[in-house]
């Protein structure tokens, strides 16, 4: 069992355990040393998004990995999946990302890439905890030439924008499209406009002025509601919100509404089947994927192998299977024929991308499913005691999925990165599942105090 990293790294509230200066040099150093295989100098690439405790952990995170004699390269805020490009790119060694990604600015967290752009395995993340937790590497300390430094890199973002460019066509535009964008006030504010604009599409920006505590603030994927407002004002074809580390990206379509992750990703997986790009007629989404998904790709002939929640486990079955497609709800889309990981940004291009080839509206491109009502409830936890050992919560979700009689799905887990207990309920009666939900909430609320 993990004691510091969730299914996206190690995240908290800043400040306090684990996301302390203390345990982020820490993870500095066990990181340096567990990326150290190979003679001469090595090197490590951090980015952050725009909370004021990026530059706390940051400088923390540095000191670690240079007192184990490993360089650090500096690009400062830009998205996750960036600091993903930019490892391979740079030739690094690994990558770190200091971010919470969409919650609030109070949290931070800290996760890491390897050398080939791809987030770490469960054995290594428990490796570098192991050398945390046992100070095995307390007496490694390198002394005089052999201590690691620190730079800026200063074409990082161009680097990265020309690489999110590259996912279209060379002789696409997106000419005559009006797009209003959402940039959560995040890792993505700066770069985003620059990439749509350059493509020739009016844009109108929104929540891309941070100041390190505005992040995610009632904006962004989490928070549509200013973004739909706007594409209405506008009259836009269409808005994308990123999130914090503009990692995954939510739609709105022209008329104002939210497009759900599951219609956007059944809306790829039919335009990449019709023109024979969809590898093995597969698409990977996750146990919260909407059953009414999973009919509509099975009506025209698409698999969907579904993973645990968290767009790592997708990324990790698309690599074993050689699948080219995946996402969840949430707006995490991976093209594995672009990019080693999720990209809100590359995301929001190849929807532009089919709205401009097919010339439809978003809206009618992601009618191509219907969703089974779906209710979805947090519940805050003090702890997290295994829930197949709580006898009475194993019993009410037995006795409500009878009641659902074949017809839905109870799903009761935890969240990988809040102190939650999240509750999903599908089925065909919306006034049934909200019941099941709400009960299945209380009994939660009594059994873990």
């Amino acid at each position: 069992m993990k004691k510091l990293f969730g299914t996206d790294g190690v995240r908290g509230v800043a400040n306090l355990e684990p996301m302390t200066s203390e345990t982020a040099m820490k993870l500095g150093r066990a990181v340096a040393h567990v990326f150290k295989r190979r003679e001469g100098r090595h090197q490590i690439v951090i980015g952050k998004d725009t909370r004021l405790s990026g530059y706390m952990l940051e400088s923390a995170l540095v000191s670690g990995i240079c007192s184990l004699g490993v360089d650090v390269q500096l690009v400062g805020p830009l998205p996750t999946p960036a600091i993903a490009f930019l490892t391979r790119s740079l030739r690094a060694d690994a990558g770190v990302m200091i971010s919470a990604s969409h919650n609030p600015y109070q949290d931070n967290g800290i996760k890491f890439f390897s050398n080939d752009g791809f987030k770490l395995p469960d054995e290594m993340e428990l490796r570098i905890e192991e050398l945390i937790l046992s100070n095995e590497i307390e007496h490694i300390r390198p002394t005089a030439g052999e201590i690691g430094k620190a730079f800026r890199i200063d074409d990082a973002e161009g680097r990265y924008i020309e690489f999110v460019k590259r996912s279209l066509p060379r002789d696409m535009d997106f000419q005559g499209l009006r797009v209003v964008l959402d940039c959560a006030n995040g890792a993505g504010y700066h770069v985003f406009p620059k990439v749509v604009q350059e493509l020739g599409a009016k844009v109108w920006v929104i929540c891309a002025h941070p100041d390190g505590i505005n992040i995610n603030h009632e904006c962004g994927a989490v928070h549509p509601e200013q973004l739909q407002e706007a594409v209405r004002t506008h009259q836009a074809d269409i808005g994308i919100a990123l999130d914090g580390d503009a990692d995954r990206c939510v739609f709105v379509c022209e008329g104002g509404h939210v497009v759900n992750g599951d219609h956007a990703l059944a809306a790829f997986a039919l335009d990449l089947k019709e023109r024979g790009r969809l590898k093995h007629n597969t698409v990977v989404g996750t146990v919260m994927s909407n059953f009414g998904f999973e009919l509509a790709m099975t009506q025209s002939g698409i698999k969907v192998e579904r993973t645990p929640v968290g767009d790592r486990y997708i990324l990790e079955r698309m690599v074993k299977e050689d699948f080219s497609l995946g996402g969840e709800q949430s707006g995490h889309m991976i093209f594995l024929n672009y990019h080693s990981s999720g990209d809100g940004m590359i995301s929001g291009l190849q929807m532009l991308k089919l709205m401009k080839r097919s010339g439809k509206p978003l809206s009618e491109l992601t009618q191509c499913m219907t969703s089974f009502p779906q209710v979805l409830l947090g519940v805050k936890v003090p702890h997290k005691p295994a829930l197949q050992s709580l006898p009475k919560l194993q019993h009410a979700i037995s006795v409500n999925q009878e009641r659902l009689n074949g017809t839905g799905r109870i799903l009761v887990r935890y969240s990988g990165t809040e102190p939650l207990v999240r509750v999903m309920v599908e089925g065909q009666s919306d006034s049934i599942i909200q019941e099941i939900a709400e009960d299945l909430v209380s009994v939660v609320k009594s059994c873990i105090t």
